[in-house]
């Protein structure tokens, strides 16, 4: 009987019931808690590394700007790396003749196949005699030019979390701006010939 009693008072016993539940809960709330927190330290970088990118690019349409195109690039890497200690650039500057030729240049596709074949006609939008599908000229362009300024930034995760399921321990963004520069000399746009080779 006493062995009957003891099983029935500890089946009624309620203490210690948090400890293991919040033992099965924990790991799982944790993560995404963890995950939650990595999420969102993403997307304040991010915005963090758009406005910069933003203002550099705004700065470096201004006349006079052109020679000084390093040290607005380093101001704003520098601005990033007060919230990203770690962080590592690779930028481009494109310059289009206006919004319009920052995409593809424009082919006839005879044969249906939605991308550009040898023979096929295409509007040389740069002048260079052949089809691109970035039509863009290095660098920050001239007056009224649009410059397209891409930044990819890599930097280490906030958590170790992504690495426990098999992603990289580094997160790389990339943020784009266009904008065009000032009008501070008269423009040179060249004529768009349609080529047929």
């Amino acid at each position: 009987m006493m062995g009957l009693s003891l099983l029935a008072r500890l089946r009624d016993d309620q203490r210690g019931s948090p400890i293991a539940e919040f033992a099965v809960v924990a790991p799982t709330m944790m993560l995404l808690i963890m995950g939650s927190m990595d999420l969102a330290y993403s997307s304040y970088v991010t915005s963090v590394l758009e406005g910069e990118i933003q203002k550099a690019s705004r700065d470096s349409g201004m006349e006079g700007n052109g020679d000084k195109l390093a040290a607005i690039q380093a101001r704003a890497e520098n601005q990033v790396r007060i919230i990203v200690k770690n962080a590592t650039f690779s930028p481009l500057r494109k310059s289009y003749t206006s919004y319009l030729t920052a995409k593809p240049e424009r082919f006839t596709d005879t044969n249906g196949n939605g991308q550009r074949d040898a023979g096929e006609c295409f509007d040389d939008v740069n002048a260079n005699g052949q089809w691109d599908s970035d039509p863009g000229n290095d660098g920050q362009g001239g007056p009224n030019d649009v410059a397209a300024y891409t930044m990819q930034m890599s930097f280490p995760r906030l958590f170790p979390l992504a690495g426990m399921i098999g992603l990289s321990s580094t997160e790389t963004i990339t943020v784009k701006t266009y904008l065009r520069n000032q009008p501070y000399n008269a423009q040179n746009i060249p004529t768009v010939k349609n080529i047929c080779p």
